[in-house]
């Protein structure tokens, strides 16, 4: 076993060293890697290559961990229409779509036709957030809703695995099998929430106070561990607890620190699984199947393309619409263990399951080619017309001289309309989802993204900007983006509204100078409007 961790590591070390100075992304690094070691050392039926599968799976635990600490409880009910309606929506008339092609096309039974199209469904979680992540479109509007269906679909992973499980057992009623699964889901989400309201913040406190940086780091290791054991025994994915775990942190002040602390595990696990992925690719299957492997791809690619375009054009612009399409076009990591284990049970074909591992893999592996250049694809399949939504954080970078505002309510929006009266270059970033389609149906130049984050205001060129204007009324978060602000950048001129002197105060310490109290600002303009003496027949 340590011999093969250790080839691992060189090899992924050298290869990637390689393919980065060709551009090439690091996840091709580590599937070749996997391919090569698994011929090396022999490993497509080894023993060995469970245990790397089972360290691999928690990279896929520590990336949802770190996507449930974006989500408060609050951000996914806000979310509540891109995760359930339209995630349910694609998972549902997917699976149905592929179901019935497998039943009459490629004649397979009832059973494992609606295992294959379930498991066609969904998209790789992986790969789609880590390159989102990377390159910060995670906070443009197509981000979000690609999240908001990939969150859906991996809640789907639970109902998926349920049907193999009946359809696999002949002695147990089905009703009873619902009845347990129900009632272990309600359990988890009680243990968890009662865990995370009475518990956590305390916990968490008293590491805090111990002033060790291992101590805290191993605390949260434990949280993230334990929540995906407990949720893995009740019998359902180690990655779904991991989630809530971190849903329960994003309600915590900790949230920040513990992401910054947890990113190089989880980058370095999920390495590791995409080494697992990797090792399944079995070239004799490629060559025996090379056409029928072909067709699947295309078609799938195509039909899924399809279907969430089809979706998501009714609630958004068809731009955004094609974009969510296109990075979340592949098939999905799930699938391979859901493939694996229907194999297992006799459900699907060993043939027909190497052969669908084998098309997702290679839609896996096209996946961080097409994400790379996904806006200029767009562009070329659907040309931005005048007053369309276009890719704020992408042509920014041919913005200089211009004004960034931060916030678009009513002053933000009041701000924008005198530099537009004054022929002024700007750009808006805005948190608000539906504030943001809004403007941009009217051609306003705003992005959606949280300002908090350095690579948001990177995006809009902040180096170059002639100043920022701040127009957010939430005092903790005007404080953050300011922060962010100031550490990116000492020179740009920064302008910020507050509500009371001690916000002031507080930002005045940060080295910020251009600060108006709107009581004073207010109070000032009724003393003028006071004193002002009204000449007859002039209003």
């Amino acid at each position: 076993m340590l011999e093969i961790i250790v080839a691992a590591i060189g090899i992924a070390t050298f290869l990637n060293i390689f393919l980065k100075k060709l551009q090439i992304p690091t996840i091709i690094g580590f599937i070749a890697t996997g391919t090569i070691i698994s011929y090396l050392f022999g490993l497509h039926d080894a023993t060995n290559s469970h245990d790397l599968k089972l360290i691999g799976e928690f990279g896929v635990v520590f990336l949802m961990f770190t996507i449930g600490l974006e989500f408060s409880v609050k951000h996914l009910m806000r979310m509540k229409k891109e995760v359930f309606l339209y995630g349910g929506l694609q998972v549902i008339l997917t699976a149905t779509l592929i179901t019935m092609i497998a039943m009459y096309a490629f004649g397979l039974d009832s059973n494992a036709a609606v295992i294959v199209g379930a498991a066609l469904a969904l998209s790789s979680t992986a790969i789609v957030l880590k390159l989102l992540n990377e390159s910060g479109d995670i906070n443009q509007e197509y981000g979000q809703r690609s999240l908001g269906i990939l969150l859906f679909q991996d809640v789907a992973v639970i109902p998926i695995l349920l049907m193999i499980t009946i359809f696999s057992v002949k002695d147990i009623p089905v009703h009873s099998i619902l009845l347990q699964t129900l009632v272990a889901a309600i359990g988890l989400f009680i243990l968890l929430w009662l865990t995370g309201k009475y518990l956590l913040e305390p916990f968490l406190f008293e590491v805090t106070k111990i002033s060790s940086h291992e101590i805290f780091i191993g605390s949260i290791l434990f949280l993230v561990l334990a929540a995906s054991s407990i949720a893995h025994l009740i019998g359902f994915s180690y990655s779904l607890g991991a989630f809530l775990a971190g849903m329960l942190i994003a309600e915590t002040r900790y949230k920040h620190q513990i992401e910054a602390d947890l990113i190089p595990f989880r980058d370095l696990l999920l390495g590791v699984f995409f080494v697992t992925v990797g090792m399944q690719i079995q070239f004799a299957v490629i060559a025996d199947y090379v056409l029928l492997i072909t067709l699947l791809l295309t078609g799938l690619i195509v039909l899924k393309v399809s279907m969430i375009f089809l979706l998501l054009q009714f609630e958004t612009s068809k731009r955004v619409a094609l974009k969510s399409a296109l990075s979340l076009f592949q098939l999905g990591e799930f699938g391979l263990v859901v493939f694996e284990l229907a194999s297992a049970k006799k459900l699907v074909d060993p043939t027909t399951s190497q052969v669908l591992i084998v098309v997702i893999i290679l839609s896996m592996i096209l996946t961080p080619f097409l994400l790379r250049h996904i806006s200029a694809i767009t562009d070329y399949l659907m040309p931005a017309k005048n007053g369309e939504a276009v890719d704020m954080a992408r042509l920014s970078k041919h913005y200089s001289d211009h004004v960034i505002i931060i916030g678009y309510g009513r002053l933000g929006r009041h701000i924008a309309k005198l530099l537009e009266r004054n022929g002024l270059k700007y750009l808006v970033v805005e948190q608000n989802i539906k504030t943001v389609e809004d403007a941009q149906k009217q051609g306003k130049p705003i992005v959606f993204g949280n300002a908090a984050q350095k690579h948001i205001l990177e995006a809009l060129n902040i180096y170059e900007a002639s100043s920022v204007v701040i127009a957010l009324g939430n005092s903790e978060k005007l404080y953050l983006v300011c922060e962010t602000i100031r550490e990116l950048s000492q020179d740009v001129k920064t302008v910020v509204k507050v509500n009371s002197y001690q916000e002031k105060e507080m930002l005045m310490e940060l080295g910020l100078t251009h600060i108006l109290v709107e009581t004073e600002q207010t109070a000032q303009s009724m003393y003028k409007e006071a004193l002002k003496v009204d000449i007859p027949g002039m209003h």
